[in-house]
């Protein structure tokens, strides 16, 4: 190896140009220093279109890696064209690892690594040399840069970074089916030898699996490899370096394999007979038995359907598969019966439900097992003869009346005997009996089907030789009716006729009611009592749907000579016993017109003269009308003079209207009239008191009430219109009251008297002077007024 890089070192100083003198030989030594032109200085101080002469140029170091001598590691010296050797030339060394990894003798340049190198570590190091004159301190060449390159060894074993591996592959898989991929690596330099070529081998697990020694590819080595033999199989790989030459270093790895299961095996029954004992009390729908067939795959592989071959006795029961345990489960599809049959024999066969054609030539995947079941006789409790009973009976039966009967007997081989009594829940049961050894049911008191028409009990049967075992069933008695009430006519019992009816009119459709409970195909027939069957009147005609038809016999009636007809009608029903009853219409003669409609039924118009007709008894009226309106209007405008009377005189003490000149509607007013002033606010409608009575001294406190500016004049004096005439308290004759509103803002407020105090006290009007001449005629006048004596009044 030493003289191979020797080599690699002369022939790249021949290529280049220069000259190896190498000045201290040394086994590890490779030196470069010669001149060479044309090569830019590493300082930059020359321009590189110039051409240069240069001392010196290093460009490139070797050192072994991993050096264990005990004498620092040689790596090369500097040399410059200007040491003369004479000690005036001092070299430097500065970069990656000087002073730390690599030394430089400043006289003579060698050059050393003080510690070992790991190329895995650092592969190589660039520095920079120079040569300065010892005396000067100047540089006497350019400062160049070379690298020093760590030469590879093989120190490094391979490894499979993502081992242990875990694979699979399924079951019955031909010769060379891939299984997995396997890769190591090595840390050495792949492009230096052969230290980083690996080499693959199985040191464990063959003749089962193989591998390519160059990809690392592992396949199967053997056919027909079965899961259900073994399952796991455990893999040890070698991946060695240099080649696979003796002396590389090698490192292994592991590889579970796991055979994945296919459909190749069917199931199969561990025995051809199945033994199943079962109680003849087992319930409908209850599991009964398990068997089991035994599949020796996994997963869906091994999900087994059960079925029953149709045969004798399979059509009783019926087999599901447990999802869990795949074990076939026989439930029982009807009841069971020792006494009739003991014993039933069918076939059951277990079948995959997932099938591998791959597989089918090996034989059908299913099998056949026989079941046999043996029926255990069980103590029963009795069994009735019915599931349930319906009975029944006519109310107001006799007590002790048997009515019907339960039966209920062991079916057991040995027969015993049955005992019956009744489920007390509530009073209803109390209404029977029923005996205890013949099951005979009786009533114990009066039934009303109009009070409970059904009774719903229970009845339990026992075993006398062992009383625990009892059976239930269901008891319906339903109350018959009785034909207790008569029919009677349904309303209305009241109808009329006209006057002019014609023979044969039917004036009146009617119908019959029953307080019984009619049973389907009740009828109902209508007749005339004997003694009304010999007037000829009227006649009942019976339509036999149960309604029948009042027909008039002659022709008009008159109720100058008759007003009232009473008509007695036969209704009887078709039950048992045949109730009837005798029903009285009262048939009125009524006035009508041409079309029969009825115009009048009242008495007073029998007493209208004889051959009256229509248009005088519209004249007669329009007579009576008007005159009813010319009393009114008489009335009214008497009132209304009155109330002009009222309103004109000054004496009366009830509200007064008083004319106001040139007084205007207050300080507010800007116009000669608005009708915006009789607006009024809300009226206190509380204490009212009649105008015409003296009242009491009362004392309110003056009150403004707020203003309502939405109201409507014409809706506001009607409302008060009709509050005064609904006023119980008003005077029973016709009085004024007027309402003024004087304006919004005055400071005089209202001027009305309406909602002045109502008081015996005097009032002091003095303020009304001091508001100027504009109140002057009203200052007078209260003034005035304070010399009224209200005491005078009548």
């Amino acid at each position: 190896m030493l003289t191979r890089n020797c080599l690699s070192l002369l022939l790249w100083v021949l290529f280049d140009g220069g000259l190896l003198t190498p000045l201290h030989p040394q086994p590890q030594q490779t030196l470069e220093a010669e001149p060479r032109e044309n090569v830019v200085p590493v300082s930059g101080r020359r321009s590189s279109a110039q051409r240069v002469k240069r001392g010196w140029v290093w460009n490139q170091f070797f050192v072994l890696e991993e050096y264990m001598g005990s004498e620092p590691q040689y790596v090369g010296k500097l040399h410059s064209d200007l040491d003369k050797g004479v000690g005036t030339v001092k070299y430097t060394l500065s970069g990656d690892g000087a002073g730390t990894v690599f030394t430089i003798d400043e006289t003579t340049g060698d050059i050393h690594a003080i510690r070992s190198l790991d190329r895995e570590e650092k592969p190589f190091y660039t520095l920079r040399a120079q040569a300065v004159d010892v005396d000067t301190k100047k540089p006497l060449e350019p400062e160049s840069e070379f690298i020093i390159k760590v030469q590879d060894i093989n120190d490094n074993e391979p490894k499979f970074l993502d081992g242990p591996y875990v694979a699979s592959v399924p079951e019955m898989s031909p010769v060379g089916a891939y299984v997995l991929q396997v890769k190591a690596t090595d840390a050495d330099d792949p492009t230096y030898g052969n230290s980083a070529r690996v080499v693959y081998s199985i040191l464990q697990g063959q003749p089962y699996f193989s591998i390519d020694p160059k990809t690392g590819v592992i396949r199967t080595a053997l056919p027909n490899m079965d899961r259900e033999v073994k399952e796991q199989y455990q893999v040890l790989i070698q991946a060695k370096d240099m080649g696979g030459q003796l002396g590389g270093l090698a490192g292994t790895t592991t590889v579970n394999i796991t055979l994945t299961d296919v459909n190749d095996n069917p199931p199969r029954f561990p025995k051809s007979i199945f033994h199943l004992k079962v109680p003849e009390s087992s319930h409908v729908g209850s599991a009964i038995g398990r068997i089991r067939a035994v599949d020796p795959d996994f997963g869906k592989n091994a999900e087994i359907e059960y079925s029953i071959v149709p045969g004798d006795g399979g059509n009783l029961f019926d087999i599901t598969t447990d999802e869990n345990t795949q074990e076939g489960v026989i439930k029982l599809k009807k009841p069971l019966d020792f006494e009739t049959k003991k014993a039933y024999t069918f076939k059951v066969e277990a079948s995959n439900l997932h099938l591998d054609h791959r597989f089918q030539s090996v034989g059908p995947f299913k099998d056949t097992a026989t079941v046999k079941i043996n029926v255990l006789d069980m103590d029963e409790p009795p069994v009735f003869s019915k599931p349930m009973y319906t009975m029944e009976v006519y109310e107001d039966t006799p007590v002790g009346t048997i009515i019907g009967a339960v039966t209920a007997q062991d079916l057991d081989a040995g027969s015993s005997s049955v005992r019956y009594f009744i489920d007390w829940k509530n009073d209803v049961d109390s209404y029977f009996t029923i005996d205890a050894t013949e099951g005979t049911i009786a009533t114990n008191e009066l039934l009303d089907r109009e009070s409970t028409a059904q009774y719903n009990f229970s009845i339990i049967a026992s075993k006398v030789s062992n009383p625990l075992l009892t059976s239930k069933v269901n008891v319906i008695i339903n109350v018959l009716d009785v034909n207790e009430f008569p029919p009677e006519i349904s309303v209305p019992y009241e109808t009329s006729v006209c006057e002019n009816a014609k023979p044969g009119q039917v004036i009146q459709i009617v119908t019959a009611a029953d307080k019984d409970l009619s049973p389907a195909g009740q009828r109902f027939s209508f007749r005339l009592s004997p003694e009304a069957s010999n007037k000829p009147n009227f006649t009942v005609h019976d339509y036999r749907n149960n309604t029948a038809g009042i027909e008039t016999r002659r022709n008009g009636y008159s109720r100058r000579q008759q007003e009232l007809y009473f008509l007695p009608v036969v209704i009887e029903d078709s039950s048992y016993p045949v109730q009837s009853s005798t029903n009285t219409m009262t048939i009125r003669v009524c006035r009508c017109d041409s079309d029969g409609t009825i115009l009048s039924c009242n008495v007073e118009a029998i007493f209208l003269p004889v051959g009256l007709s229509t248009g005088a008894l519209i004249a007669i009226l329009l007579c009576i009308v008007i005159l009813l309106v010319i009393v009114v209007l008489y009335v009214a405008l008497r009132r209304q003079k009155k109330k002009d009377t009222l309103m004109t005189s000054k004496e009366d003490i009830r509200d007064n209207v008083i004319h106001y000149d040139d007084e205007g509607g207050g300080e507010e007013d800007t116009q000669a009239f608005d009708i915006g002033a009789l607006r009024n606010p809300k009226v206190i409608e509380d204490n009212k008191i009649r105008r015409d009575i003296k009242p009491d001294t009362l004392r309110f406190p003056r009150q403004r009430p707020p203003v309502e500016d939405n109201t409507d004049i014409r809706d506001f004096i009607n409302q008060r219109l009709q509050e005064n005439d609904v006023d119980p308290t008003a005077p029973p004759y016709d009085s004024l009251a007027t309402y003024a509103y004087e304006g919004n803002g005055s400071v005089a407020e209202s001027l009305s008297s309406i909602d002045s105090l109502t008081t015996e006290a005097d009032q002091d009007y003095d303020y009304l002077s001091d508001w100027g001449p504009r109140f002057k005629i009203l200052a007078d006048m209260f003034g005035e007024e304070e010399s009224y004596n209200p005491d005078k009044v009548t």
